[in-house]
């Protein structure tokens, strides 16, 4: 995902479709390079930087957004007793 590139977009004011007709990628593809469905090439790394005044390093760091499994249990929750009650002293 390269979410410098989607604040670019945004700063610039523009929305997807009329990024992609202006710097000749189609739509579908800048879709997918912004959400890291896809690699841009180095041609359309070079297009989009310019056009969006910012630089390419940046424009195209890479995040990981994989969501962790949440855990079974939370240690530091209060936990229940056999009975299904709080003990009064975590509350």
């Amino acid at each position: 995902m390269y979410p410098n590139l989607k604040l670019a977009i945004f700063k610039k004011g523009l929305q997807q479709n009329e990024l992609s007709r202006i710097v000749g990628i189609n739509e579908a593809n800048l879709s997918k390079i912004i959400r890291g469905y896809r690699r841009p090439s180095e041609s359309q790394k070079r297009v989009l930087a310019t056009y969006l005044e910012a630089d390419e390093t940046w424009l195209f760091e890479s995040y990981d957004v994989t969501v962790k499994p949440r855990l079974e249990s939370n240690s530091e929750a209060p936990q229940r007793d056999k009975d299904g009650e709080y003990p009064q002293g975590n509350l």
